[in-house]
C-alpha cells in the first residue's frame, strides 16, 4: 500500500514536472502540430487543471469517466472560435483552484453540474489555446496537437485516480486530498502571480 501511495505522489509530481510557467507567453507565436501539442504541457496551469479533470472524472465514476474529459476537449475546441472572452488567465487560474478543491473534497456532483463546470473552464482554456493558433493551414494541425495533448493529460489524471484507488481506502483518500490540495494551493499561487 505504501508503494501505491508513493506511486500516486510520484505520478502527480511527474505530471507537473514539465510545467514550470504559464503556457501563454506570446499570443500568435505558434505553428503546427508540435507547437499545439506542447502548448498544454508547457504551463503549470494547464497541466494541473487537465490532470484534475481526469481525477475528478475518475472520482465521479460511471459515465462521467469518459463524459467529463470528452466534454472538456469538445467545449475547449469551441473556445477557439475567436469569440472575445474576458479574464482568460483568471478563469484558467480559477479552474486550477476549483478543480483542485473539488478533487480534494471528493465532491460527488451530479453529472449535469459537473459537465457545466467543466464546460465553463474549458472555454477559458480553449480561448487561450485559440488565441495562439495560426490562421494559416498550420492552424488545424495546431488544434489537433493541443486537443490530443489535453486528452492525454486527462488520461494521466484518470490513471492517477486509478493508482490512488489502488492505494486502498485510507491511503487513497489521503493521496487524493493531498493531490487536490496541492493543485488548489498552486492555483492560488497562479491566480495571485506568486507562481
Amino acid at each position: 500500500m505504501k508503494s501505491a501511495l508513493k506511486s500516486g505522489l510520484l505520478a502527480l509530481a511527474a505530471a507537473a514536472l514539465p510545467a514550470v510557467a504559464s503556457a501563454h507567453p506570446a499570443i500568435g507565436e505558434a505553428a503546427g502540430f508540435s507547437h499545439g501539442f506542447t502548448h498544454p504541457i508547457s504551463g503549470l496551469d494547464h497541466v494541473l487543471a487537465m490532470v484534475m479533470v481526469g481525477v475528478f472524472a475518475f472520482q465521479l465514476g460511471g459515465r462521467a469517466t469518459w463524459l467529463v474529459p470528452t466534454t472538456f476537449v469538445l467545449v475547449m475546441a469551441l473556445g477557439v472560435a475567436g469569440i472575445n472572452v474576458p479574464f482568460v488567465e483568471i478563469g484558467i487560474a480559477l479552474s486550477v483552484v476549483v478543480l483542485g478543491a473539488v478533487v480534494a473534497l471528493n465532491v460527488k456532483a451530479p453529472l449535469a453540474a459537473a459537465l457545466g463546470v467543466i464546460g465553463v473552464f474549458a472555454i477559458f482554456h480553449g480561448h487561450a489555446h485559440g488565441s495562439e493558433m495560426p490562421e494559416n493551414a498550420a492552424g488545424a494541425a495546431y488544434a489537433a496537437g493541443f486537443m490530443i495533448a489535453t486528452a492525454l493529460l486527462h488520461l494521466a489524471g484518470l490513471a492517477l485516480g486509478y493508482v490512488i484507488g489502488r492505494a486502498g481506502e485510507r491511503q487513497g483518500v489521503f493521496v487524493t486530498r493531498t493531490a487536490g490540495g496541492i493543485a488548489t494551493i498552486a492555483g492560488v499561487g497562479i491566480l495571485t502571480g506568486l507562481i
